[in-house]
């Protein structure tokens, strides 16, 4: 089941960010094989990050929420938002 990760991060949080960096993408990198996309979210010029984008596949709802929960970036208390919905496949045709 696919599940789409939106996490918005705090503000004034980036030192968060940087401190957690390289936990957070190994943490993506022992999920690979989940992981259909994952990305920052930035300002429109790309020079800041402001949050997390990721589209996983899962078998429920439950393990795409654990996975969110031990990111360290969610552990270190980055984000002020994190919203985990159920995504359904149209386009490209899988």
């Amino acid at each position: 089941m696919l599940f789409a990760l939106y996490c918005v991060d705090k503000a004034n949080s980036g030192h968060l960010r940087t401190a957690n960096r390289a936990e957070h993408l190994a943490h993506l990198q022992a999920h690979l094989s989940q992981i259909k996309f994952a990305g920052p979210l930035t300002t429109d010029d790309g020079s800041a990050m402001q949050g997390s984008l990721l589209l996983v596949e899962f078998p429920d709802r439950a393990a795409a929420e654990a996975f969110a929960k031990g990111d360290p970036y969610a552990k270190a208390g980055l984000f002020a938002e994190v919203r985990i919905n159920a995504v359904r496949q149209v386009l490209p045709k899988a």
